[in-house]
């Protein structure tokens, strides 16, 4: 996990209020050189056709105070936004859209289930640096190994459990959360991302288990194996 600060004029007036919304950070097509951006509308963007080269992140801090916000990124493979961020140097400009705004969690919940791979940790440590004193619940994270696992903030409510799938496909995290003990008649929320395959099943533990209503979960596929630019909001579908 790698962590770049993004600063400077273009950064006044930027807001992130919420743990786990994103923005787009915009490169140059690679095939072609050609930097496609959005234009702005109102209050909105309108996008370009064919769309710009693009990948989704978390904001996993922000610092209005000095115009800064932090993006962590996960460099395994030869992805885009990740060999940027190993080669960029203080100075370097990206294009960067949104966030798009996003919608805030109760936190009258009695339980909090959140649960993802490296893609997903950025959201669940701010969560956990976030949450009211109060608040419990559970954070289970999949990394390759216990080399990939960081400091998260310390809650007295809510439990982290770090489990490996050392860098294959695995059911170890659904495994992991369908074992979770909510406590009994306790008001739930879940909070899943990460590999697409590897969180779409636990659809069926939240439906069929916990009975809980869409309005009661955010489940989102950041990234699929062997595509690029995935953000696909899981809980819209059936099943």
């Amino acid at each position: 996990m790698l962590r770049i600060t993004f600063g400077g004029e273009g950064a006044r007036g930027f807001e992130s209020g919420i743990f786990d919304e994103h923005v787009k950070l915009i490169f140059t097509d690679p095939s072609t050189g050609e930097l496609r951006l959005p234009q702005q509308v109102g209050d909105k963007l309108e996008w370009p056709t064919p769309k710009p080269v693009g990948r989704e992140y978390t904001i996993r801090k922000h610092r209005p105070e000095s115009h800064e916000f932090d993006i962590d990124f996960v460099v395994h493979g030869e992805g885009l936004a990740g060999s940027w961020a190993e080669n960029c140097t203080i100075g370097d400009r990206l294009h960067v859209a949104g966030p798009p705004g996003g919608w805030e969690i109760s936190r009258d919940y009695d339980f909090y289930v959140l649960a993802g791979d490296e893609t997903g940790l950025p959201s669940m440590a701010r969560f956990l640096e976030e949450a009211d004193p109060g608040m419990k619940g559970t954070v289970v994270v999949e990394v390759p190994d216990k080399h990939s696992e960081i400091d998260l903030a310390d809650h007295p409510g809510f439990t982290v459990t770090w489990v490996h799938n050392h860098g294959k496909a695995s059911t170890v995290l659904a495994d992991t959360v369908t074992a979770t003990d909510i406590p009994h008649g306790a008001s739930v929320f879940v909070w899943l991302a990460g590999e697409a395959a590897a969180i779409k099943p636990l659809r069926g533990w939240i439906k069929h288990d916990l009975q809980l209503q869409r309005g009661d979960i955010s489940v989102t596929g950041y990234w699929k194996r062997g595509a690029e630019d995935t953000h696909e909001h899981l809980d819209r579908d059936e099943g």
